[in-house]
C-alpha cells in the first residue's frame, strides 16, 4: 500500500511537472531574437548560428534587410519563423522611392511586420521635424498596409526628449494614424532616457505589437542619445530594467511579439543570447 501511494505521488509529481513545462512553453513561444545581435558571426556561419538560436529555445526571428539574402536560405532550413524586418531608414527620409521595392520583397519574404528602425542623429530635430517624420510614415503605413504588412517605429533615446506637455514621442504617436502606423517598443532605450517602459506600455500599449527586450547596466545617467559605453549594453539577467515588469506590462497590453537584443556582447553574442533565454526561463 505504501508502494503504491508512492507511486502515486511520483505520478502525480510529473504530471504536474509536465502540465507546468507545457504552460511555460507556451508562454515563451512567441520569444524571438533580433539578429543584429549576431550581425559579427552571422554572415560567417549563418546556418551554424542559427541552428544555435534555434537549439536555445527561441522561436521567432526579426530580420534586418541588409544581408537578408544572404541568409535566407539558411533561415529556411530552421524551424524559426520571421516575423519582422528593420528596413533601411533612408527610405523614410532621404530615398522614399526606394520604399515600395523594399516593401514588396519584405512581402516576398512573408513578414508580418516592418519596422523604420532608427534616424540618424544628423536627421534628428524638434517638433516639426517629429511632425514630418510622422506624416512620411502614415505614407509608409498605408502603403505597408496595402502590401498586407503592418508598419513599425523603432524608439531609441532621443524620441523622449520633453516637447511642450509631453515628449517628441507623443508627438509622433499624436501625429501618426494608429490604424497605420504602430510603436517597436525597445526597453532599455527608454529607460536609457530616464522613463519606465512600464509606463509607455500602459499608455501607448493598444499601438505596441513588437517589444525589444534588452537590458542596461545600473548607473548609466539618463540622456537623449545612444552614447552609452558598449559594456553598458547587458543580457537580460543583468542590468537595470525591470524585465519581469516589463513582461508583465506587455502581456496586458497585448504586445504580440518579444525580440531579444544585445547591441554589443562582451563575448559570444550566442551565449549572451543563452543567459537572457535561461533568465526568462527563470521568470516562470
Amino acid at each position: 500500500m505504501k508502494m503504491r501511494s508512492t507511486s502515486r505521488r511520483s505520478f502525480l509529481t510529473t504530471a504536474a511537472a509536465a502540465t507546468a513545462a507545457s504552460l511555460h512553453a507556451r508562454a515563451l513561444a512567441t520569444v524571438g531574437v533580433q539578429l543584429y545581435t549576431v550581425r559579427t558571426v552571422l554572415p560567417k556561419k549563418p546556418l551554424v548560428t542559427l541552428r544555435a538560436i534555434e537549439q536555445i529555445g527561441y522561436r521567432e526571428v526579426e530580420c534586418t534587410a541588409d544581408g537578408l539574402d544572404g541568409i535566407w536560405p539558411s533561415l529556411k532550413e530552421t524551424s524559426l519563423k520571421a516575423v519582422s524586418v528593420h528596413l533601411d531608414p533612408q527610405f523614410f527620409i532621404h530615398q522614399p522611392e526606394k520604399l515600395p521595392a523594399a516593401l514588396e520583397d519584405a512581402k516576398k519574404h512573408g513578414f508580418q511586420y516592418v519596422v523604420c528602425p532608427w534616424i540618424d542623429p544628423r536627421d534628428r530635430g524638434g517638433v516639426e521635424m517629429i511632425r514630418k517624420l510622422g506624416a512620411t510614415l502614415n505614407h509608409a503605413g498605408e502603403l505597408s498596409r496595402k502590401a498586407g504588412m503592418r508598419l513599425c517605429y523603432h524608439n531609441h533615446a532621443f524620441e523622449y526628449q520633453p516637447a511642450g506637455d509631453g515628449r517628441l514621442l507623443d508627438v509622433l504617436m499624436k501625429t501618426t494614424d494608429p490604424t497605420l502606423v504602430g510603436l517597436e517598443l525597445d526597453v532599455m532605450w527608454a529607460h536609457v532616457a530616464g522613463v519606465d517602459p512600464v509606463s509607455i506600455l500602459q499608455q501607448y500599449g493598444d499601438r505596441i505589437p513588437l517589444v525589444h527586450l534588452k537590458n542596461v547596466a545600473p548607473g548609466v545617467e539618463p540622456r537623449f542619445n545612444e552614447n552609452i559605453p558598449s559594456a553598458a549594453f547587458h543580457d537580460l539577467s543583468d542590468g537595470a530594467v525591470d524585465i519581469a515588469a516589463v513582461i508583465r506590462a506587455a502581456k496586458q497590453a497585448g504586445v504580440k511579439h518579444y525580440f531579444v537584443e544585445q547591441d554589443e556582447t562582451p563575448g559570444d553574442p550566442i551565449e549572451s543570447l543563452r543567459k537572457s533565454f535561461q533568465y526568462l526561463e527563470g521568470l516562470g
